[in-house]
């Protein structure tokens, strides 16, 4: 008996299919997509319903989208989101405060954009929900009081986003990418945000907030005749209006390369893009196609990662994206990267975009993204809201209807043939802009190799800067004579030296909390700057010898260009003696600064430490002050914009003082200045 079941062992074990391990498996097919159902009506006014069950949890979400082209807002460019944020402060009925407390009072979630309006709540509290949606759609009421808070609120937004590498390239790209008179190249400014009214907020919200261009998705614990039960009776009343259709001709993409430069020349880093338009829409046959290209490229941590990152470790990481659009879409591959490695980094870029389209991609490599994006696709799913949104997007863009339900299918189905037509047809390495944020000194001689245009250079406000240059020779000041001027436009000397010691005191506000500074100089060379933020107190101190800083993280001894820096600040009368200084000081020509044409000083320390003043030219004034200090993040840029001149005892001094150091803002308002109060040598005693 035995040998028996031996016998029939060893012929399972010889009939067995043998598996071949130097083959990787061969991928099963895609598996079935079981995407929830909804369903759908339409109200009367013609707003779209989407309804999708799911009772796992007592909890409701209702979206209200609004499909509308997108509008030129020229030199009022804001406008649109502000109108955003304006239905959030208060209706016809009921005001911000009583708005947020019944909102609150339910535990629910209400958020507004210029595209529609967002809601969570408990099952138990629908009705509520929907009469707040209702009433903030439909009866919004802009104040010219809550515009000013959104108006300061942007404007603070711009100051700290022009110090912003990522925010600086994304204004450059808009320009190149879309040009004038297209609605993508515009941006918000200083100057639009100013001139933006009440009544162009209001205009938007009357022309374009309208059913028959809505789409609603609820979602949740709720059966169909209890949502047509809820829209019937709160959106029904919403009337609709003609909106206005808009076209606009597509952008073209460049002949050949074209590189453009922000200069920083402070910047240790460079931000690259590299990219064009698309002409890709949701409903085009390539958009899956599409996707599986790009991720190979740099879609997740693959090809761009890999090649900048784990391979050279040029970066802490690369990426690309490929973006539909109704209107225009978009390819973008991007990485921040150390100066001296920003061709080397292009030059790796720029080979992966060509090497997709020409080389066939590996069975094995193509099987990996597949494998990422159904995944991504699969997590997806267990989002309720995805479900609504998969139904919005068949409606909107006329797809098929089992486009989603066959999603994954289509993704299989992609082979070597299509990424490398994809690729061909919608990533151009020789018909891309390359946009560099960073130093120009540093990066504009390896950079030139990559086109035989003319390089095209962009201020941080995505403008070309245009600054004029001297019209005659004897116009070419040196930095000391920008300097003598300014010292004659503040006062002159002999005012200047009348000044043995002043108090400065100051107030800020951030983040809600107040901050009180009060500055102490004396001559020849003391300082102490005093901070005061939520409760805590940081003190910076010169005796004349050593400088400390003080907080609650402890006490350190300021050393190296930080050190040198407060030397240099802390001398009372050193603007007037910069030659027994021993610094150089150089003019690095002119620059435009706030609106202001401007002689930039460069100003080099015996130690190396470099700090930048901006002078008028038209008044002579300093206007702002350039500085690199470090700090725990490494090296930032600080830089402060003098305004507000006030005079003082004979010298004027600047009253407002706006500083950004390492993308924070800080606007500090002079309360007072006190000149000759005979400031004690103890308060500058370093214990």
């Amino acid at each position: 008996m035995k040998k028996l079941l031996y016998i029939f062992i060893v012929l399972n074990i010889a009939l067995w299919p043998q598996v071949d391990r130097t083959k990787p498996p061969v991928p099963g097919p895609a598996p079935e997509i079981k995407i929830g159902s909804y369903e759908k009506f339409e109200l009367k006014n013609g707003l779209k319903v989407f309804v999708v069950k799911n009772d796992k949890l007592p909890v409701l979400s209702v979206s209200l989208t609004l499909n509308s082209d997108p509008v030129l807002e020229k030199d009022k460019t804001g406008y649109i989101s502000a109108t955003g944020m304006l239905l959030r402060t208060g209706t016809k009925s009921r005001g911000k405060d009583r708005l947020d407390e019944e909102i609150d009072k339910i535990g629910a979630t209400i958020s507004t954009s210029a595209g529609g309006v967002y809601g969570y709540a408990l099952k138990k509290h629908a009705e509520t929900l929907f009469d707040l949606m209702s009433d903030i759609t439909i009866n919004a009421n802009f104040t010219e009081q809550e515009l000013a808070k959104i108006k300061q609120m942007m404007q603070s937004n711009l100051a700290a986003s022009l110090e912003e590498p990522d925010a600086i390239a994304d204004r450059v790209m808009k320009k190149l990418y879309y040009g004038e008179g297209h609605p993508y190249a515009e941006y918000e400014t200083a100057e639009s945000v100013e001139k933006f009214t009440l009544q162009d907020c209001k205009s938007f919200y009357e022309t374009y907030f309208r059913p028959q261009i809505g789409y609603m998705a609820i979602v949740g614990d709720i059966t169909l005749p209890e949502a047509k039960k809820l829209a019937e009776k709160y959106f029904a009343k919403w009337q609709k209006k003609d909106v206005p259709k808009h076209t606009y001709q597509s952008p073209e993409l460049p002949r050949k390369p074209v590189i453009a430069i922000v200069d920083r020349e402070n910047a240790v880093q460079t931000n690259i893009l590299i990219g064009h338009p698309v002409q890709l829409s949701m409903n085009s046959s390539d958009v899956i196609k599409a996707r599986v290209t790009n991720t190979i490229l740099g879609g997740g941590t693959f090809r761009l990662f890999l090649n900048l990152r784990e391979k050279n470790g040029w970066t802490y990481g690369a990426y690309s994206s490929l973006n539909n659009d109704p209107l225009i879409g978009s390819f973008l591959a991007s990485a921040n990267v150390r100066n001296e490695v920003t061709d080397s980094a292009i030059t790796e870029i720029l080979n992966e975009m060509k090497r997709i389209g020409k080389e066939p991609v590996p069975e094995k490599e193509l099987q990996m993204v597949k494998n990422y994006i159904s995944g991504s696709f699969a997590i997806s799913l267990e989002i309720p809201q995805t479900v609504a949104n998969f139904a919005i997007n068949t409606e909107r863009y006329k797809l098929a209807k089992d486009y989603f339900r066959n999603y994954l299918k289509a993704v299989s189905t992609v082979s070597p043939k299509d990424i490398s037509a994809a690729a061909k047809k919608y990533i151009l390495a020789d018909r891309s802009y390359i946009i560099l944020v960073g130093k120009a000194d540093e990066i504009l001689e390896k950079v030139s190799k990559f086109s035989d245009e003319e390089v095209i250079y962009f201020d941080e406000l995505g403008n070309r800067p245009g600054i004029p240059e001297p019209a005659h020779e004897e116009d070419i000041l040196s930095g000391e004579d920008i300097i003598r001027k300014y010292i004659q436009a503040i006062g002159g000397a002999d005012n200047i030296m009348k000044v043995q010691d002043k108090t400065i005191m100051m107030q800020a506000k951030i983040q809600n909390y107040d901050i009180s500074a009060v500055i102490y100089q004396k001559a020849p060379n003391k300082m102490l700057q005093k901070f005061t933020f939520a409760g805590m107190e940081q003190v910076i101190v010169y005796d004349g010898e050593r400088a400390y800083q003080k907080s609650m993280m402890g006490e350190e001894e300021l050393t190296g260009d930080n050190l040198e820096m407060m030397q240099f600040e802390a001398g009372l009368h050193n603007i007037l003696r910069l030659n027994e200084l021993g610094v150089t000081i150089e003019n690095k020509g002119l620059d435009k600064i706030a609106g202001k044409i401007a002689w930039k000083v460069e100003i080099k320390m015996q130690g190396g430490a470099i700090i930048r003043h901006f002078y008028d030219q038209e008044t002579g004034l300093r206007i702002r002050e350039e500085r690199t200090v470090d700090s725990p993040q490494g090296k930032i840029t600080q830089s402060t914009d003098l305004s507000d001149y006030r005079e003082v005892n004979g010298v004027l001094y600047p009253h407002l003082m706006k500083q950004n150091a390492g993308g924070m803002n800080l606007e500090l308002k002079i309360t007072a200045i006190q000149v000759n109060g005979g400031i004690a040598d103890s308060v500058f005693k370093i214990e």
